[in-house]
């Protein structure tokens, strides 16, 4: 019998993927051994996410076990990937999607966004989260926050904001759908790339035994080729964490259909473009669109922004 052995963030929602696809990997005649771990991105609570650095913040010390060999893979959320990995590791299962949306959640039943004459503070970690927040809500204030979502929540609790802007997804899979209060359209606040998205990664030396059996347990064909066409436009942006960019794909039968695009760190400027093709040309189909984005402001955008966070 093959053993899997499983890299993952020792947070609550990161246990959760990490038995999920643990489980899934069982269901199929598997054995599985789970090695859990603090990453930089998980210690350095007082800094932005921006500030640190998005390349491998959450990643970088579970890609130094997979390099090691002491574990086969590595369970992320999509949406803390790094566009382009490292030489030596490869992405090889996107599990089945959980909702996209990003959500508000309070103990403030009566908060309500379109009202501007009412001081409204919420907390996010997310430069995307500001930037559209700027943009679509400018009276609103964001409070940076960071930590896992039981830090965050008694933050929150404690006072230091009114709300928390939050993906779905993790807020479902932690228990919390009851504090929901408000459900943003993703047409509108599109979410990042990934977002509700389990990601396996490897080492590139796997072998095809392993990659296969953890393929045929875990991934999904359609959160895979929305996934690859969503992570071609952010590398297109050279994009991670820090920068206020957007991207989501969905499949209309064998068509895939992407959103996506940069908003300024303020809010005043959001550039966006819908591209779609056939879903077997997803890489392509995301290229095009970080193309487009780039031809047409974005380039000039990313540089503002860049300097902004350097400065």
């Amino acid at each position: 019998m093959i053993t899997i052995k499983i890299g993952t963030r020792k947070s609550k929602l990161a246990m959760w993927q990490t038995e999920t696809v643990a489980e899934a990997l069982e269901r199929n005649g598997v054995r599985t051994a789970i090695t859990s771990m603090d990453t930089k991105g998980d210690k350095i609570l007082d800094t932005s996410i921006a500030k640190i650095g998005s390349k491998g913040v959450f990643t970088e010390e579970l890609e130094e076990q997979l390099a090691g060999g002491m574990t086969d893979i590595a369970v992320h959320s999509a949406k803390d990937m790094q566009s382009t990995l490292p030489d030596g590791f490869e992405l090889i299962a996107f599990s089945e999607r959980e909702k996209v949306n990003d959500v508000l959640v309070s103990e403030l039943k009566d908060i309500d966004l379109e009202d501007s004459s009412r001081k409204i503070r919420i907390g996010t970690s997310s430069v995307r989260r500001v930037a559209l927040l700027k943009h679509f809500y400018p009276h609103v204030e964001t409070v940076e926050m960071r930590g896992n979502l039981q830090t965050r929540i008694a933050k929150m609790q404690g006072g230091d904001c009114d709300a928390l802007m939050l993906a779905f997804a993790g807020v479902k899979r932690m228990g919390y759908e009851g504090m929901i209060i408000h459900t943003f359209d993703e047409t509108t606040f599109i979410p990042p790339v990934g977002q509700g998205c389990i990601a396996v990664e490897a080492a590139a030396n796997l072998t095809p035994e392993k990659i296969k059996v953890v393929r045929s347990s875990v991934n999904s064909s359609e959160s895979e080729a929305c996934l690859l066409a969503e992570r071609a436009f952010l590398r297109k942006l050279e994009g991670g964490c820090s920068i206020p960019a957007f991207g989501h794909a969905t499949l209309n039968g064998d068509e895939l259909v992407i959103c996506g695009g940069l908003a300024s760190l303020d809010g005043s400027k959001i550039l966006k473009r819908t591209e779609k093709g056939a879903k077997e040309n997803a890489v392509k189909i995301g290229e095009m669109l970080g193309e487009y984005i780039l031809h047409n402001g974005g380039r000039e955008l990313l540089e503002e922004i860049r300097d902004a966070q350097n400065s």
